[in-house]
């Protein structure tokens, strides 16, 4: 089967490593026919934004995207690209993997957790004003249809690979009513999956149990906000940004794309990390059902890991960007 598919490269070290996701992706044999759009700081002089109308015909077309990292001018007036992006494509659910990988030297080992972040609203929502001159107010808005429909997501997503546990992040003991209303939703939805553990944490709560006992955790779920944090402490525990994959999925289009940014003082020099696209491009994999392909790279990266000769300079060898997607293909058999 061909699979029409949106490619981003996106800005700073964006291009190479999309690049390099692509060849990997490309080298399992999978039928993909790559429609190149671009995004971002290099397009705005041109189009009058970051974010070009095209852009999200192509992935409304498709409804896959691969995305590259993607910078937010400063200072210039435009709103976040990614948060805009997944407003407009109501991609309603940012899913965020942290698994320990062999050959990745961290205090932690046999991580395996996945954060479910609300994608729409929350305080990203982006409603604030000044108030006066020396104040300002932000909005955060929480709704039972959001909360419900992230919260099933999440436990369907636990369903369907076999997990135990779900536990609903909030701070409903002081957002009475916003967080409050998330976690009414959470256990709602929970009363339609006895099959699986329901647990609700605060967030702050949570926060010191993931660095305490990030084993007894399994699939979390909670707002915009919590989800960003949480899913940059999970990835920490297990190596970084540089192995984070992400997806946004929504009801009709997804993107999957590295949690890291764009890095731009490392631009153009073949040197950085190429993981944590290839491995949005495995979820990617995996929601076009390609699980056999998706495998084969999974493995192929866990044995250019476990080998060590063959990876960039943050997880200690030598190799660039192009030299250890080129291991990976070769593991691929």
């Amino acid at each position: 089967m061909a699979y029409n598919v949106t490619l981003i490269p996106g800005d700073g070290i964006g291009p190479e490593i999309s690049e390099a996701a692509r060849r990997v992706i490309d080298a399992t044999g999978v039928d993909i026919n790559w429609e190149v759009v671009e995004a971002g700081e290099a397009v705005i002089e041109r189009y009058g934004t970051p974010l070009p109308e095209y852009v999200l015909d192509s992935i409304k077309e498709n409804k896959v995207a691969l995305k590259g990292p993607l910078t937010t001018p400063v200072g210039k007036g435009f709103r976040s690209v990614n948060v805009t992006l997944r407003q407009s494509l109501n991609l309603y659910a940012n899913i965020r993997p942290a698994r320990s990988l062999p050959g990745i030297v961290t205090r932690y080992r046999d991580i395996d957790l996945i954060v479910v972040r609300e994608n729409t609203e929350d305080l990203y929502a982006g409603i604030e004003h000044r108030v006066g001159r020396d104040a300002a107010e932000s909005i955060k808005i929480i709704t039972r249809e959001a909360s419900e429909r992230v919260c099933r997501h999440a436990f369907e997503l636990a369903r369907k690979q076999g997990r135990k546990k779900v536990t609903a992040v909030h701070k409903a003991n002081i957002m009475k009513l916003s967080d409050g209303l998330f976690l009414e939703s959470a256990r709602k939805v929970a009363e339609d999956y006895p099959d699986i553990e329901f647990e609700d944490m605060i967030v702050d709560a949570m926060s010191m149990k993931l660095v305490q006992t990030p084993e007894n955790y399994d699939v979390m779920v909670m707002s915009n906000l919590y989800g960003d944090i949480l899913s940059d402490l999970c990835a920490g525990l297990v190596g970084g940004l540089g192995v984070a994959p992400g997806a946004n999925i929504g009801t009709e289009a997804a993107v999957f794309e590295p949690v890291h940014g764009s890095a731009p003082k490392h631009a153009g020099k073949n040197k950085v990390n190429p993981l944590a696209i290839i491995l949005s491009g495995v979820m990617m994999l995996q929601h076009l059902g390609e699980d056999k392909h998706a495998e084969r790279i999974m493995q192929a990266v866990i044995d250019v890991l476990e080998e060590g000769a063959s990876v960039t300079y943050d997880l200690g060898g030598t190799a660039s960007t192009s030299g250890m997607a080129d291991a990976i293909i070769s593991k691929l058999g």
